[in-house]
């Protein structure tokens, strides 16, 4: 029986260690930096990114991988008698899947199964990561890519900016417009909806909404365990730590199938900017 090959984008930014126990491939956004391109995770690091990004005169824009690009990668994997499934970042926010399957029409192969996972970061991560383990037990495509659509009905994913202004010059604010121009001492609450951004609710300083982040969390979660949970972040190391510390006063190691940290990749970074943190996490009932 073919083997299942999961294929995720760089938005994920699922660690390293994922990536080699699940035998989970990547394909790179690209980062676009004046006359600069780069990939996203590969030519540059969140840690380069942040860095650089403050004293930037130039601001930087994003882009999906090419159909040519999928193409060379699907190849690569069909070669071998792989199956593949290809779970890849909101359509509402990246042309990326439209890529996927411009490439997957043009190979004209009925293998290969691309999926809008309707998020990103670890939102896109947690579905490849069921995905993975049930290809390695053995599952079909067809039953890797309906644990998919599972996961993805249970998803969801809070989270707070510093600065609305990043999403804004991006295109990628959805809903959460309506916030802007709104008191500085009002901490918005973003969520995604719909595979959109939208705004959850406006909660007076950070400390009060990363309390409330974790207020949502908990009601929705309920008993509906276990469950996945991660939390990203770019330069708000502080406030991660304190999510992470919150949710482990309120669960078990029993509960929680993966527990997940990670950076918000150099492409994610473009559109919400430092200071980011994000809730992220998958009920199984």
């Amino acid at each position: 029986m073919p083997k299942v090959k999961v294929i995720i984008d760089s938005t994920a930014y699922l660690p390293e260690k994922y990536l080699q126990e699940l035998d989970i491939d990547v394909i790179p956004l690209h980062v676009i930096w004046g006359d600069e391109i780069f990939r996203d995770g590969v030519d540059i690091t969140p840690d380069e990114f942040y860095r650089r990004l403050p004293s930037a005169k130039v601001m930087p824009t994003t882009s999906q991988p090419s159909p040519k690009e999928f193409i060379t990668l699907y190849e690569k994997y069909l070669s071998k008698g792989c199956d593949i499934l290809s779970i890849h970042i909101s359509s509402q926010m990246s042309g990326t899947v439209d890529s996927a399957n411009q490439a997957k029409s043009q190979l004209n192969a009925d293998n290969i199964e691309v999926i809008d996972s309707e998020f990103t970061t670890l939102g896109t991560a947690f579905q490849a990561i069921a995905a993975a383990k049930a290809a390695k037990d053995g599952a079909s495509l067809k039953e890797c890519a309906d644990i998919v659509k599972d996961v993805r009905a249970h998803t969801q994913i809070y989270f707070l900016v510093d600065t609305l202004e990043f999403l804004k010059r991006g295109g990628r604010i959805g809903g959460a417009a309506a916030l802007l121009g709104s008191a500085l001492d009002l901490k918005p609450i973003l969520y995604v909806k719909e595979g959109k951004i939208e705004a959850y609710e406006k909660v007076r300083t950070m400390k009060k909404a990363l309390a409330r982040i974790i207020e949502i969390f908990e009601k929705q979660v309920g008993d509906k365990k276990p469950i996945y949970v991660g939390i990203s972040q770019a330069t708000a190391p502080e406030s991660a730590a304190w999510l992470k510390a919150e949710v482990q006063k309120r669960f078990k190691d029993a509960d929680i199938i993966e527990f997940v940290e990670s950076e918000l990749s150099p492409v994610i970074g473009t559109h919400i900017g430092p200071g980011t943190v994000a809730l992220n996490f998958t009920t199984l009932d």
